[in-house]
């Protein structure tokens, strides 16, 4: 067995660790950082084209970012923050274009307009309700919202090709919203790592264990699984980006901020077109309102993808219960992440989320003409023969304790460290890889924070997130000018593409 020593340890290779690393060696380049990645390929897993929605969260289109309060009121705070958030990811990914750190950016980004599409009275009136709380903001002022069919219908042309002229309906666009290749982005950040110094890519390795030295580094144990050799790396710091693995990871490695996590995982599947002269008729992103009980990565839409240059369509996703934690996992990740520090918090969720659960089985046990009739929700003259069947990512939905000690489900991300700053993970799903920028840059003021006070990285911070220490959902001017700066470097305004 053989022990290597580097300054940072990347688990996992999709968008997280990927983003985490060029970034640590723009603001360090004498990083000596190493990846491990149990498949044999890059960003395969929650990160690949087909297991995420490809859609650059930025909330203006996805309703469950914005729910109406019991007063009837609608709460942006979430929309808010996730849109400033995205706005972070493009401004570092322009900065990385100009670099040529990554490569023109219609190989990992194209614009696609974002919409929002529903029918029936309640759903309008909190379209309509939703419209005008966001609209009066600086973030959101660009929206648009229509009753109209006509004008719908040139949003949307084949969501309005059939339909009954007398159905209630509304709708709000956002023309510069993006379609993101996630997996090609992840794949152009290793390749930008690859082409440096002290950068190290293990493919086809598993992480076995961890021990903490008494000087706070981590000797952590990887198994080559071509060889079946074992070997130890010495790291100073250590990230979990595993996706859906980061949680049973985080478990091995004991640090007491990961007692009471839990997992509970979602599968999905899409239907994708294959008819060119359908898939033709769309360009956007249409999100839709949510079915009862459903989780929020389960929220409909009816998705333009740009995929390696190719234009693609589907709809989904269709949720599903299951107990692997990835889609190349085992059917024993549940069961094998069930600990006496979480059991309670994991045994509770179970018991008072019913609703979900009996939604999930009910989705397992859909039919593909059923899942063409909610299609036809969206595509009211859509046909079975044109559609066909494909299976998205794994999503684990965090389960942690609540202010009484018990447990809940939450439907977001979170960043886990520990207390000496050696040591991080990030655990939850939607809106994920759109805000992987800013979750990583949390990471670094938290793990680096006496790296980033010097003003050597103040200055190198400030150069690749220009909004760097400024809050853009308080600040309408700067936000203004950052956006013309994204979106003429990433090439996402529509009408000057």
């Amino acid at each position: 067995m053989t022990t290597k020593s580097v300054d940072v340890l990347l688990v996992g290779a999709g968008a997280m660790s990927t983003a985490l690393g060029v970034m640590l060696k723009q603001l360090d380049p004498s990083l000596k950082i190493a990846m491990i990645e149990r498949l044999d390929q890059i960003a395969v897993e929650s990160t690949d084209c087909m297991n995420n929605a490809g859609t650059g969260h930025a909330a203006y289109c996805e309703l469950n970012y914005t729910p109406e309060m019991d007063d009837g009121s609608i709460n942006c705070d979430k929309a808010f923050a996730i849109n400033a958030s995205f706005e972070v990811s493009l401004q570092f990914w322009s900065y990385l274009v100009q670099q040529n750190a990554l490569p023109e950016p219609s190989q990992f980004i194209n614009p696609v307009p974002h919409q929002s599409f529903v029918w029936g009275d309640k759903n309008v009136e909190f379209l309509r309700k939703r419209y005008e709380a966001l609209s009066s903001h600086h973030q959101f002022n660009v929206m648009e919202y229509s009753e109209d069919p006509e004008v719908i219908k040139k949003w949307m042309p084949l969501v309005m090709e059939g339909r009954k002229s007398n159905e209630k309906i509304a709708a709000t666009r956002v023309r510069y919203g993006s379609d993101v290749n996630f997996g090609a982005l992840a794949r152009h950040m290793v390749k930008n790592l690859q082409d440096q110094s002290d950068f190290e890519l293990l493919l086809n390795h598993d992480v076995k264990d961890f021990y903490q030295n008494k000087d706070t580094s981590w000797s952590v144990t990887i198994k080559n699984n071509a060889t079946n050799e074992f070997d130890v790396i010495d790291s100073r710091f250590v990230f979990l980006g595993a996706g859906g693995g980061a949680l049973p990871l985080l478990q091995k490695t004991a640090i007491p901020e990961a007692d009471g996590y839990g997992g509970f995982p979602v599968s999905g599947q899409w239907l994708v077109c294959k008819n060119e002269e359908i898939i033709e008729q769309h360009a956007a992103k249409v999100y839709g309102a949510a079915p009862i009980g459903a989780p929020p990565m389960s929220v409909p839409h009816l998705d333009t993808r740009i995929i390696d240059g190719k234009k693609s369509l589907l709809f989904g996703p269709f949720a599903g219960f299951t107990t692997k934690f990835l889609k190349n996992g085992s059917i024993f990740d549940l069961v094998g992440s069930m600990k006496l520090n979480n059991l309670k918090p994991m045994l509770y969720v179970g018991a008072t989320n019913m609703d979900l659960t009996r939604y999930l089985i009910s989705e397992v046990m859909q039919t593909h003409g059923s899942r063409v009739m909610s299609l036809s929700n969206f595509i009211p003259e859509a046909k079975e023969n044109d559609w066909e069947i494909s299976h998205a990512g794994q999503r684990v939905q965090i389960i942690k304790k609540d202010e009484n000690g018990k447990g809940k489900l939450e439907f977001g991300t979170e960043v886990i460290t520990a207390a000496d700053g050696t040591l991080a993970a990030l655990l939850g799903a939607s809106p994920g890889a759109s805000t992987s920028v800013s979750a990583m840059l949390s990471i670094v003021e938290i793990c680096f924070k006496d790296q980033l006070a010097s003003p050597e990285w103040q200055a190198k911070i400030k150069e690749m997130i220009p909004s760097y220490g400024h809050d853009l959902t308080q600040d309408p001017e700067r936000l203004k000018s950052i956006r013309e700066y994204t979106l003429s470097t990433l090439k996402l305004d529509p009408e000057k593409v």
